[in-house]
């Protein structure tokens, strides 16, 4: 039996589960999450393996880059990602991590970017069963009204992220604007 290795991180919005499988990221997810066993018994299944806490040199690199996002020095991620689902699944998961940082997207978009317009609902399912949250930035899709809807730690988790992103987006602007002005 194959073993995927686990270890939980605390974070400024909760405290999150990190599993990694042969040197890559299969799993970053919210502990208290409603589809948790559904999520890690997928991955489990997919990969003929159990969970056994253990830490390696992935997840002390993800750990890290968490820290670094919350803190507002981290845009994007480098750690190498094992995606364990449908290839549906996997096409939705890829055009996700194309949504730029402090910013947000559809459902309805991401159903187009897919090439199947028409699938909006399975565009959302595939959203919910997202197993790498964050890194595989599920929570900048909105509802086409720019309503917050549906996300696996929760709304307010999702409104924490969303104006986590935006806040240092600006604060990033505004430096760029002020050193454009002081530059001879």
């Amino acid at each position: 039996m194959n073993q995927i290795s686990i270890q939980l991180h605390k974070t400024e919005i909760g405290e999150v589960v990190l599993g990694s499988f042969c040197g890559k990221l299969c799993l970053l997810g919210f502990r208290s999450r409603e589809m948790r066993r559904t999520v890690d018994d997928r991955i489990k299944k997919a990969l003929n393996a159990e969970f056994v806490e253990h830490d390696d040199e992935i997840l002390e690199k993800t750990r890290t880059q968490l820290d670094e996002y919350f803190k507002g020095l981290r845009r994007k991620f480098d750690i190498p990602v094992l995606m364990v689902g449908t290839d549906f699944q996997k096409s939705v998961w890829n055009v996700l991590m194309k949504v730029p940082y402090g910013d947000t997207s559809t459902y309805l978009q991401l159903a187009r970017d897919v090439g199947n317009e028409r699938a909006v609902r399975a565009v959302g399912n595939a959203n919910a069963a997202n197993p790498i949250s964050i890194i595989v930035p599920c929570h900048r899709i909105i509802g086409s009204g720019g309503e917050l809807v549906g996300y696996g730690g929760g709304l307010s988790v999702k409104r924490r992220l969303l104006e986590l992103e935006r806040s240092n987006t600006r604060a990033c602007d505004r430096q760029m604007e002020i050193s454009k002005q002081t530059k001879p």
